[in-house]
């Protein structure tokens, strides 16, 4: 060694050693690069213990992974929850709002048929005027003169049922 350098990069004089001191340390400082080198080689042989450090990392980003991929679900489960309940309070108010509407369509008809039936009434007690007879009106026009509630609430469901029905076939046809 009195002659040749050391492939170690240079952290070694390049000559041999002066005393016995620098031999010692020389020495030395070999055993340790050795060291160094023995261990990076060992762990580099212990497929063992590098197969056993993979898997602890594989597990810990399938335990993360896990985690985000709970809490992505947890959050869609959140969100498609509360769009039904929108979509469910959208769908009330619009049959609420199609229920008011035939209410009001029925009290109109029912209140329209009211009307044409006291005209209606006005009008053959009239002509019976005019034609000389005081014989009082049909029995129906007169039942109706004494308690027209019943007739009107009739036609009011009646009214009602063909508005309802005309709504239903409007739906079904969009």
């Amino acid at each position: 060694m009195t002659d040749r350098t050391q492939g170690d990069g240079g952290t070694t004089p390049p000559a041999g050693a002066k005393g016995p001191d620098e031999l010692r340390w020389q020495i030395e400082q070999t055993r340790s690069q050795l060291g160094d080198t023995v261990e990076e080689l060992a762990a580099k042989a212990d497929v063992k213990g590098r197969a056993k450090a993979r898997a602890a990392d594989l597990m810990d980003k399938a335990g993360a992974l896990t985690v985000q991929l709970r809490s992505s679900a947890a959050h869609a489960g959140h969100v498609v929850q509360e769009k039904a309940s929108h979509a469910g309070h959208r769908t009330q108010a619009g049959a609420s709002r199609t229920g008011h509407t035939v209410q009001e369509r029925a009290s109109r008809a029912g209140h329209t048929v009211q009307e044409r039936a006291i005209r209606a009434g006005h009008t053959v007690q009239e002509q019976a005027t005019r034609a000389g007879h005081s014989a009082p009106v049909s029995n129906a026009v007169e039942a109706y003169r004494r308690n027209p509630r019943p007739l009107v609430i009739a036609l009011a469901a009646g009214a009602a049922l063909v508005a309802a029905g005309l709504l239903i076939r409007r739906s079904r046809r969009r």
